[in-house]
């Protein structure tokens, strides 16, 4: 294979990833696979797409090598490729932010002009993890805290939210996380902690992010 070839074979294969992100509800799939391996049926329901469509679009993902299938039964279930596949999404993320204004105006309109506090970053959350300085909630729903969960956060729902009150010491600041850093459970949920008194801060990214920067995470129910 000469020079030009090569080149040629390395420019469609990334080309071919690219036009794998081409749809604003292939980039919500993955968005939420990023959570844990899900069967078309339940994709469905999350995306408000028809099982024709959202079959459609994952065939085109699972082409571009973005994510992989199993099927069990009459059921197909799909997950994310690997943790690259979140890299890559957060990288358009904060691209977007930087060079698209609406982008960066949606942003402050839905969380950080409802946010009064700095959400804290990844390194600082770690540290104060480590030395016991505060309760880390994950606000998601059950399965995906099932499904992985970053290690010593408590699973509390936000529907579930007030009726576990209890559960959350207010002798400390609380942590709220969920799927990601364009996510409003935690948004919602600081809101309504802050109303009950407790001091707490949002975690700037999500459960996603934290796994694919290799903190330590957890699956199951055990914090």
């Amino acid at each position: 294979m000469n020079v030009r070839a090569s080149k040629d074979h390395l420019f469609a294969a990334w080309a071919d990833i690219a036009k794998g992100l081409s749809s604003p509800k292939r980039i919500e799939l993955l968005d939420v696979l990023a959570q844990g391996e899900r069967s078309v049926e339940a994709l469905t329901g999350e995306t408000h797409l028809k099982v024709t469509n959202a079959s459609a679009h994952l065939l085109a993902l699972k082409r571009a090598r973005l994510v992989e299938s199993r099927k069990e039964a009459q059921f197909v279930f799909y997950r994310l490729a690997d943790d690259g596949v979140v890299r890559v999404l957060r990288e358009i993320q904060a691209l977007a932010r930087a060079r698209v204004r609406e982008v960066e105006s949606a942003v402050f309109d839905y969380f950080e002009s409802n946010d009064t506090l700095q959400p804290i970053n990844a390194t600082e959350l770690r540290r104060r993890m480590r030395s016991g300085e505060v309760t880390l909630i994950d606000v998601r729903p059950e399965a995906e805290y099932r499904a992985g969960h970053i290690a010593g956060a408590l699973s509390i729902p936000l529907e579930q939210l007030r009726h576990r009150l209890r559960s959350i010491p207010k002798d400390r600041p609380v942590v709220a996380y969920c799927r990601g850093p364009y996510c409003v459970l935690a948004v919602e949920a600081a809101e309504r902690l802050r109303r009950r008194g407790y001091a707490v801060q949002r975690f700037a990214d999500g459960f996603p992010g934290w796994k694919a920067d290799g903190h330590p995470v957890r699956t199951g129910t055990a914090g």
